[in-house]
Formats: structure tokens, sequence, C-alpha cells
């Protein structure tokens, strides 16, 4: 019989017992429900049986990978649901499109207009599918075996996929006969899913799960308009260019046509861009700028096409960033762990930007601070600023958006620009890609090259990062006036040989690899583009090197 190091204890198992058996054993001592296992320091399923000794450990959803695997289950459940009681002769597609707040927007063809009947009799159906505790099972087929699979299901977007499959191999999970792929560990049956609601929501429908740090526990939904408004868009700019997933991208890289599909993503942006500024130079009271966003948004390369586009206008942009507003390093604030907070509104002296705003706004000459990272000091270096007639100020920070960090300035003065990278290319229609992958392929990639920090390091803060961006960026991502969506459909295959060799060094031993694991086979999924057909002025440029613009 198999030894099992559990806990520093060592306990024997017969062999073929499932790790879902053993966790229901140890169940008792973690108050989250536990859904994977590390066993010899690969990650498994609970359906997985045990083999051989080992060490084992467990993931429970309050961890970040049981919690991505709670929400592949949820969204399988709600397909096969939607299969079970569509009363229709025609075929019936869901595709989940993207996350607003804690939920899944999806939309239904084939069903016409979604009814309030149609959602109960949906939510009923998943209730009685948690209630029976349907079992998940896993298949490995060859590629070729897979892709008929889902050809007679009538999921081309999977066949399409496939084609661009490396492994000769392929998982497909069963449920109760319903057969799908996913990016991503499952959990072994229905019952797992202990809470979810869908809700009618716009021209779709919203699937609502527990947060990570609740997974038990379902949370209103909050309505943000703004971005859903502006996710919407992005979707037609895949329609536009004929890209609605990887595979659709990869068919275009493979056909040529990569370079006309950069171009045009190029110019929907700078479209873009150029509307705000012209909202911009029609508020005639406007002073400042306010641009925010989370990390790798792209804020820098956007407040310099912004510029560009101002002056086009007649305006005359100067960009501050309230990095050079941080405190002098010993008046910084710590966090919980002891390491400084820079992620906080309390590490910025607001009343000094303040007072230097409110004497620019009345006209005197101010001498702007520069923030020194390699002393931890602010230095005044003769920087100085007078605002005339057409001169506004391009301030660009994570908290540009919270009023608290410009209470002293008029509301008319301030406009107010979010940005982020919102995503919506998919894998296929029931996989998502996370806008967060996305912006950490960014920061590992030009953490690499302007810090020489390792993907390791990345990774390692990654966590106390996005902490700081629920806290201080997102809970006023709907207050700003205009939204910016700097995702471009091509950057993951342009990211991806950057990204891959950071990646492939971190080492198994190390906690930040099983992340490491996962981004190295999501990058797998891409066809590699050449970043020498990017523009100079693209936000792409910002973390891959070769930017017009100092970034």
């Amino acid at each position: 019989m198999p030894t099992i190091i559990i806990r520093g204890e060592k306990k024997e198992y017969t062999k073929g017992t499932t790790f879902e058996k053993i966790a229901e054993e140890y169940q008792v001592a973690y108050t989250d429900r536990i859904g994977l296992v590390i066993f010899n320091g690969k990650i498994r399923e609970l359906m997985k049986k045990v083999e051989k000794d080992g060490v084992l450990s467990f993931i429970t959803m309050k961890d970040a990978i049981g919690h991505q695997s709670y929400a592949r289950t949820a969204i399988m459940m709600m397909i096969r649901a939607v299969h079970d009681i569509a009363e229709t002769k025609e075929p019936v597609r869901v595709k989940v499109e993207f996350t607003i707040g804690y939920g899944y927007f999806c939309r239904v063809s084939g069903l016409g207009e979604l009814s309030q009947d149609f959602i109960d009799r949906l939510n009923k159906r998943m209730q009685q599918m948690i209630t029976d505790n349907i079992p998940i099972t896993k298949h490995v087929y060859p590629v070729d075996d897979a892709t008929e699979i889902f050809r007679r299901q009538g999921m081309l977007d999977k066949v399409d996929l496939f084609r661009y499959r490396r492994s000769s191999e392929v998982n497909v999970y069963r449920l109760d006969g319903f057969c799908d792929y996913f990016y991503g560990y499952m959990l072994p049956s229905t019952g797992y899913v202990s809470v979810c609601r869908v809700e009618k929501y716009k021209d779709g429908m919203l699937l609502v799960l527990p947060p990570q740090s609740r997974p038990a526990e379902l949370v209103s939904f909050a309505e943000r308009d703004k971005l859903f408004e502006q996710l919407r868009l992005s979707n037609e700019w895949g329609e536009k260019v004929g890209i609605d997933n990887v595979g659709e991208l990869n068919d275009a890289i493979c056909s040529g046509e990569i370079g006309d599909m950069i171009l045009v993503q190029e110019a929907l942006q700078e479209r873009r861009i150029g509307q705000i500024a012209e909202r911009i130079y029609e508020s005639k009271d406007v002073k400042f700028v306010m641009i925010a966003g989370p990390s790798s948004s792209g804020k820098t390369t956007f407040s310099h096409r912004l510029s560009i586009q101002l002056r086009s206008y007649g305006l005359m942009p100067h960009p501050i960033s309230l990095d050079n507003y941080f405190k002098n390093r010993d008046q910084t604030p710590r966090d919980a762990e002891g390491n400084y907070n820079f992620e906080c509104l309390e590490a910025i002296d607001v009343e000094q930007f303040n007072q230097d705003m409110t004497n620019l706004l009345r006209g005197e000459r101010v001498e702007m601070p520069t923030f020194n990272f390699l002393t931890g000091k602010r230095e005044m270096k003769g920087d100085f600023l007078q605002l005339g007639r057409e001169d506004v100020l391009v301030i660009e920070g994570i908290h540009g958006l919270n009023d608290k960090m410009s209470y002293t300035l008029p509301s008319a003065s301030k406009f107010k620009i979010y940005i982020s990278a919102l995503t919506t290319l998919n894998i296929d229609s029931h996989n998502r890609i996370s806008t967060t992958d996305e912006r950490l392929l960014r920061r590992i990639v030009r953490d690499a090259r302007t810090r020489g920090a390792t993907a390791k390091h990345t990774i390692g803060m990654w966590g106390s990062v996005r902490a700081g961006e629920e806290q201080n960026i997102f809970p006023f991502q709907e207050s700003a006036d205009e939204m910016f969506n700097s995702a471009q459909i091509y950057e993951l295959s342009v990211l991806k040989q950057y990204a891959e060799p950071l990646l492939f060094r971190i080492d198994k031993n190390e906690p930040e690899y099983y992340e490491a694991k996962r981004l190295l086979k999501f990058l797998d999924y891409f066809i590699g583009v050449d970043s020498t057909r990017l523009p100079q002025n693209s936000i792409c440029r910002e973390f891959v090197g070769g930017s017009c613009f100092n970034v």
C-alpha cells in the first residue's frame, strides 16, 4: 500500500484511493472546502487516484487555484443546465464573455431574448445539480478524437483551437453526458459548487459566484455600467477585425493577416484616444486630467498619446506622475507584514500635492518635485511650472480617481480617466482570458526589462499588488468620466516569446512555480508574433521595449 505523508505524518492508503477520499478525512482541519491537492509537487484533481508513495498537501477554495476551479466547474454546470432546459429545436450556444465584479457575463444564442422565467428555471436546475452532486469525470483523448467529439457537439471554436495544439492529447471533462474542454483544473462533482446564482443582466445573463476571500458566500452585485460598456465596445472591436478567440487569432497569424490586424487595432485605439481628447477640449474648465488604473494597464503610454491628441486641439499638456509626491521612505506606511505599503493613499503627500495644484490653478509659479527611488526621497531640481490659458496637467497615478487625492480642486477642473487592459479575447466560447493574467504577463516582461526583476519576484508580489488595486483603484472606476481599454487583441502573441524564458527560470521547488506553470500552459495556445511589427507608439511597447516614448 502506498505511504502518503500528510501534515508531517505517514499514512498508508489502498492503491487506487481517490484524493477526494483523503481530502474528506482531513476536511475538518480546514475552514474552507478542499478542492485540489498537491501530490509530490504537482497539482492533482480530487478525482485522481493514489498510485504510489508521496507527499500530499491540500488546496482550498480560498486559494487562487481552488477558486478558479470553482468558477470553471460552475460555468460547466451552467452550460449543461442551459441545454437541459432549452425548449427549442435550434442549436443553443453559451458564450462566456467577460467578468463584471464577481460575475461572469454570458450570452445565449438560439433562444431569442432571455426571459425571467428562463432564468428562474435555470437557477432551479443548477440548484438541483448541486443537490444531486453529479460526478464530473475526466478523460484523456488523442487530439483527433477530441476534435471529433466537439465537432459533433457543434463546438467549432474548440475544433479550431485544437488545430494549433502542440500536445498530442486533450483533457475532456464529462458531466451527465455533456462533454467540454476547460483550460485548468476542475472539481470532482457538482456538489462542490455550494453557492451560485444566475441573474438576467443587460442583453445576457450574469453567473454570480463567491469572491475568493469568502468562497462560501455570495455578495450583492454592484452595477458597473461604464465598465460594461467598455467591455461591450471591446467585443465590437474584436468583431471588426474578425477575431473573437485564440483559434481565430492564430488563423490570422498563419494566414499572414497579422500586419493589417495590428494596424487596425492601433487605429481603433488611436481613434478612441482622440475621442477622449475631444471631450477634454470641449470641457473648457478642465485643467487637471486625472488618469488611474491598475498595475501594467499602460497608463504611461496612454498619457503620452493622449497628450499628443490634446496638442492637436491647441492645448498644452504637462505630464505629472503622482509617484513624484511619494512621501520620503522613512515616512512611508508599512503593511501587516512590515513591508512598505506604496499602494495606499497615505504613502502620498496628499497635502503637498493639493497645495501645489491649487497654487497652479491660481496662476502661480510652482516648483515641481521629483522622487528619487534610489534614495527614497523627494528632490527639488528647479523644475518650475505655471499654467497659462491653454495649459492642462495630465496627472497619472493609482489614486487619480480618488477625490481624497485632489480634495481641494473644484470638480469642474478635473477630468477623470480609468484605464485597464480589459481583454475580451477568449480561448474559446467557454474559456475566457483573465484580464489579470494579461496584466501579470505585461508586468513580468516589463519588470525584467526595466528593473532586472525575476518572474519569481513579480509573481511573488502580485498578490499584494492585486490587494492594493481592490482597495485603492477598483472602487473608484465608475466615477471616471471616461474609460479606456488598453488591451490589444494580438499582444499575448507578442508577449509570449518574452515571458516564456522568464517563466521557465522558476524552479519547481519555488512556491511561484505553480503559477508559472499555469501561465506557460496558457501561452502555449498562442502562435508568437515578432514585436518588430509593432508601431513605436504602441501601448505594447511599454512592456516589450522599443517605444518612442520615455517609458
